[in-house]
């Protein structure tokens, strides 16, 4: 087990530590819950970068990466619906999409097939957006609504990224079968 995979599996142990501190929280500030989340998304960046830098980039790590991610945003989500910070259908929307990315990437694995493209400028993107909207969300700032918003737009984000993701796997499956 390689150091990028350990941080991800640190990222994994960080979702009860967010629900823990977001819950325990009595103030609608969760700044508690908000570094833990903060902390997870440097996990992540610093896990990246260290794979492709260090060219310790795994088939494993390519799956449990995304998957440490969609489950944090699933717990995230949750914990705002639960507080109504969030509405259910932006959050059911965006639970779907990564739900069906799961399915998905365990689809092509169980069928022996590697056709996992590489984060993109789009994926980035939209979890930038993620977390800023996320960001404002916990913290009951400036306003839910602004926040809210936000996550409108990452919602529509996510699955123009969808798109361009599954689309990425369908080349990369054809040229395997090319070459």
């Amino acid at each position: 087990m390689n150091l990028p995979n350990l941080l991800t599996l640190l990222r994994l142990l960080l979702i009860p530590c967010y629900l823990w501190a977001f819950y325990a929280t009595a103030s609608p500030h969760k700044v508690l819950a908000l570094f833990v989340l903060l902390f997870a998304g440097l996990t992540d960046v610093l896990d990246g970068y260290i794979a492709r830098t260090y060219k310790l980039e795994t088939y494993t790590g390519q799956l449990l990466d995304p998957l440490a991610d969609k489950l944090m945003m699933v717990a995230v989500l949750f914990s705002l619906i639960d507080t109504d910070r969030v509405p259910w259908l932006v959050a059911g929307l965006l639970v779907l999409r990564d739900v069906l990315m799961i399915l998905g990437a365990a689809f092509f694995y169980f069928q022996g097939k590697r056709a996992v493209p590489k984060a993109n400028v789009w994926g980035k993107m939209t979890t930038f957006c993620y977390y800023i909207a996320i960001c404002s969300c916990i913290l009951a700032w400036p306003t839910a609504r602004s926040g809210q918003d936000l996550l409108w737009f990452t919602v529509a984000l996510s699955y123009v990224t969808t798109v361009l993701y599954v689309r990425g796997m369908e080349i990369i499956a054809i040229r395997r079968r090319v070459y």
